[in-house]
């Protein structure tokens, strides 16, 4: 055969009952999510900023962001809403590497993948718990969402994934804000194509079941920039590049147009301190239309305590053990620029 059955995993009920949400915490989830809601929606004129570590390798790290994120927060609050990123598994593009730590708790050790959902859980609820901000993760394996469904205020589906039909019918049964990144190729009818199937109801087969969905409204894009067929970056924050999705946004059959920079990947180049000056054209951008102020709701921003990224084994905390960062210092004070530039 094929394939080697290891162990079954615990289903999603029993490690969910192993690792509950204190009554408090749902509490903050539910108001969150209505926030973010009410951002995508057009109710609320905040801006979203999704920020945090490429890969959310370790807990104790991963947490001390997320509870300065929270101090920031608060200062910032009537303009902004921030979201930390706390990201569990890495997509590779060749399936070399390190995958997250939902594959592999601890990088430097062989795969646990039932240490690893434990892992998982217990670092979402401490970091909400901690500092009361909800977070995002991206929904690589869209059968996992059942073991963070409740943790979660914010889905991406990256650009590898976003063609991939599971992926877009598992999306259209989240009740939470999910954004659609555009392939690697850069095609934004593609990613348009996602979001039509995300927003509306499937019937389908989902973890050994045959379920049906409402559609999720909440699903939009995500602009992360693309490759072009000779191997060069091709941006897409511009001005011109937004003015293109209005008008293809106009000619779908979609609610809630809405749309989020990526700051990082194939629009910086990997060039992570080049997302400081693309976040100001954006901002810019927004000040220079309507039409890009309503549409653009916010950022996406790789961010960690120290700049830069190390390789596995170097055991610098705080720092990237994949793509390159930001540091906290330069962060922060984006975050405040992104405060007195949402007019």
């Amino acid at each position: 055969m094929s394939f080697t059955y290891l162990r079954q995993l615990p289903s999603p009920g029993e490690i969910k009952t192993q690792y509950q949400l204190s009554e408090r915490m749902k509490q903050i989830k539910a108001e969150r999510d209505a926030q973010i809601r009410d951002i995508i929606t057009g109710k609320d004129d905040r801006f979203l900023v999704i920020i945090g570590p490429c890969s959310a390798d370790s807990e104790d790290p991963v947490c001390e962001y997320v509870n300065r994120l929270a101090k920031v927060q608060e200062k910032v609050k009537d303009r902004v809403l921030l979201v930390p990123r706390i990201y569990t598994n890495k997509p590779r593009t060749t399936g070399e590497g390190y995958k997250g730590i939902a594959s592999q708790p601890d990088p430097e050790k062989a795969p646990d993948m039932i240490a690893g959902l434990i892992s998982v859980r217990k670092m979402h609820i401490r970091a909400i718990e901690e500092s009361g901000l909800t977070p995002a993760d991206e929904m690589l394996y869209p059968e996992n969402w059942e073991y963070v469904s409740d943790l979660l205020s914010y889905v991406a589906i990256g650009a590898r994934s976003v063609e991939d039909q599971q992926h877009r019918l598992t999306v259209s049964g989240f009740d939470v804000a999910s954004g659609m990144k555009n392939p690697t190729s850069g095609d934004l009818s593609v990613m348009l194509n996602s979001v039509y199937a995300a927003q509306h109801p499937h019937h389908f087969t989902f973890r050994g079941y045959e379920v049906q969905t409402t559609g999720n409204q909440l699903t939009h894009v995500v602009l992360r920039g693309a490759v072009s067929k000779h191997g060069n970056t091709v941006q897409n924050y511009h001005y011109e590049d937004i003015m293109r999705l209005a008008e293809m946004y106009e000619k779908m059959d979609l609610v809630n147009p809405a749309a989020i920079i990526d700051a990082n990947h194939s629009n910086s180049g990997k060039k992570y301190e080049q997302q400081i000056r693309i976040v100001k054209e954006v901002m810019h951008n927004r000040q220079l239309s309507s039409d890009i102020k309503t549409l653009v709701k916010g950022v996406m921003i790789e961010s960690y305590l120290e700049p830069g990224c190390q390789k596995i084994g170097e055991h610098i905390y705080g720092k990237s053990i994949t793509d390159p960062c930001l540091g906290w210092d330069e962060s922060e004070k984006l975050i405040y620029d992104i405060a007195e530039l949402n007019i």
